[in-house]
């Protein structure tokens, strides 16, 4: 694994780097009082795409962070297909951004907190692209943390 380093700071994994656009795009969403999961498009070690729920701002349940960065991905590459691209994101995606993922043909997934109650993970079929990899729990802490505060504080 190759890790990036800035300057005399330590050096850090691609996925942690990622994953923290990732979670600076929650904060936004956060701040706009949506609900904070963040998501970004790297290829070739450049974010191509990013987003952040927009659902309560565009009254739209299907504008999750996962289908605003990849929408901006495939306008980015001017096409559909994402297939050398990672989508970051701080939240398992939910069936419908996974089977999204499955028709951009994202070539792999990295997320951070599990979801238990809406991730994709628990259909126990492979809604993905077959050749999409998948990580999870990367930063999971952190990640699970916002979106636990953010309910807490509703509640």
């Amino acid at each position: 694994m190759r890790f990036i380093s800035f300057g005399d700071e330590p050096a850090v994994s691609p996925d942690d780097f990622f994953m923290n656009e990732a979670l600076k795009e929650a904060k936004l969403a956060l701040a706009a009082d949506e609900i904070p999961i963040g998501a970004v498009v790297v290829c070739k070690g450049q974010v191509i795409g990013r987003g952040h729920n927009l659902t309560e701002r565009l009254n739209d349940v299907s504008a999750h962070a996962e289908m605003q960065a990849l929408t901006a991905a495939a306008n980015f590459m001017g096409g559909k297909y994402l297939k050398d691209c990672t989508l970051y994101v701080t939240l398992e995606p939910c069936v419908m951004c996974a089977g999204a993922s499955y028709w951009f043909q994202v070539g792999k997934i990295v997320f951070g907190a599990y979801d238990t109650k809406l991730g994709f993970g628990r259909l126990n079929q492979k809604i993905t692209h077959p050749k999409t990899v998948i990580t999870g729990g990367i930063r999971e802490n952190e990640c699970a943390e916002l979106v636990r505060s953010f309910f807490k504080k509703k509640r």
